[in-house]
């Protein structure tokens, strides 16, 4: 009975993660990804604008991540999820106001803060002690995939919101009442993320694991990230991530491609961005169950792999209206391997053999230049999809999106040799 009891409990705490770590993204990220040319219209900015604005983030989080990281090892995930979680939803009513260009600017700063300090490394620790020592790819299989089924079920209620509120063709609706339309989307996301908030502060506890880790990290220490810079594979998975979170980062490219290569409109192409989500649970939960009885490192070169192809047929301009089959194929082929990527980068800290006791600090460190992306991916696809010829700005994006992902191909195999030789 104390078994189920455990199993019960064990279970309850990954959905309270998965629901939790894509929650606190939905107001800055998902929502621009499924209504990608609403959110432009409605907020009066081009992409190479909102592109500035998550650089603004990208800047907050990069020194976010330097200094939330030791801060996961020494407070509980639960305090520090909840307060990211409530900040954020408090920032989403701001957002539901429509703030002028600059002060939208500042907002994503804030979010950069209050998802990035708070949240970040506390989540990934969390998850990396519910998985234990066998079970890292499913730990966060489990994570990212349940984290895309949270965003496609976020991204549903908010194309169905939106759609109770534009009663006629979309066509044929004012700005204005495409405005209020998605300020009611924006309004509940804000409220939903408001109440994770409260379940994680009152339901997240402590793993059995977190109880008998009593070797954590009290204080920012300098020599910390002096010890991890020292071992190869920490820089390396500094590359992996780097590569793999702009694959990401370009799947907000979906849906503009969408609508301007194969004409569909805003609702539809919001449904492209959706549908792929659904596909991201089965992703995870797959290429985590076959990572942990292989490699994580292998499938990581077979995700980058996949993502670099698909890039190819995108890039050179064979897929167009007229070609729904092979776009439908291909945008799959993309998504399988820019999920994997995803799912699997933190689940290498085991086979790179990190201390769980350094794993805040750890994340911290490689997500400073892992995630860089946040600074530069957005202007710089922004900058290219506002080519005047939209079909040709998607192609140079798509380009772009190739060669970051045969990086990230060299340095998985480099990666798998260095673990493999110290096994």
């Amino acid at each position: 009975m104390q078994q189920k009891d455990s199993n019960k409990q064990s279970i309850f705490v990954i959905i309270l993660l998965i629901l939790a770590a894509e929650a606190v993204f939905i107001l800055p990220f998902v929502l621009q990804r499924i209504f990608r040319p609403t959110f432009l219209e409605t907020f009066a900015v081009n992409n190479e604008q909102l592109g500035y604005c998550f650089s603004i983030y990208g800047i907050v989080a990069l020194f976010s991540y330097l200094f939330g990281g030791p801060l996961a090892d020494k407070f509980h995930p639960k305090n520090l999820m909840a307060s990211a979680l409530l900040l954020t939803a408090l920032g989403g009513l701001y957002f539901s106001t429509y703030p002028e260009y600059t002060n939208l600017k500042y907002l994503y700063g804030y979010w950069g803060f209050t998802t990035i300090f708070l949240f970040w490394a506390a989540m990934i620790k969390a998850t990396r002690l519910w998985g234990g020592a066998n079970k890292q790819g499913i730990a966060f299989g489990f994570l990212d995939g349940g984290r895309g089924l949270v965003a496609a079920a976020f991204g549903s209620i908010g194309v169905v919101i939106f759609s109770l509120f534009i009663d006629v063709d979309i066509s044929e609706t004012s700005l204005v009442e495409r405005q209020y339309a998605f300020k009611q989307v924006i309004l509940t996301c804000s409220a939903i993320v408001g109440v994770i908030a409260v379940l994680v502060y009152l339901f997240l506890k402590p793993s059995q694991n977190a109880d008998n880790n009593e070797s954590v990290v009290n204080t920012f220490d300098v020599s910390s990230f002096k010890i991890l810079l020292e071992i190869p594979s920490i820089r390396l998975l500094m590359v992996i991530i780097l590569c793999a979170y702009t694959g990401y980062k370009a799947s907000d490219l979906f849906t503009l491609y969408a609508t301007d290569v194969m004409h569909y409109d805003a609702i539809k192409s919001a449904g492209v961005g959706t549908s792929l989500l659904y596909i991201r649970p089965i992703i995870g939960v797959a290429i985590g169950f076959m990572a942990d009885r292989t490699r994580a490192s292998l499938w990581l070169i077979i995700g980058f792999l996949l993502t670099t192809l698909s890039s190819i047929l995108f890039a050179i301009g064979i897929i167009d209206d007229s070609t729904t089959v092979l776009f439908v194929i291909n945008i799959l082929l993309i998504a399988i391997g820019i999920y994997s990527c995803r799912v699997l980068y933190f689940a290498t800290l085991e086979e790179a053999k990190i201390p769980i006791a350094l794993t805040g600090t750890a994340v911290g460190l490689v997500s400073i230049i892992g995630y860089t992306p946040d600074i530069f991916s957005g202007p710089m696809f922004g900058i290219l999809v506002d080519n005047p010829d939209k079909v040709l700005g998607l192609q140079h994006a798509f380009l772009v999106l190739t060669a970051f992902s045969l990086v990230g191909v060299l340095a998985s195999v480099w990666f798998y040799r260095i673990t493999r030789s110290r096994r």
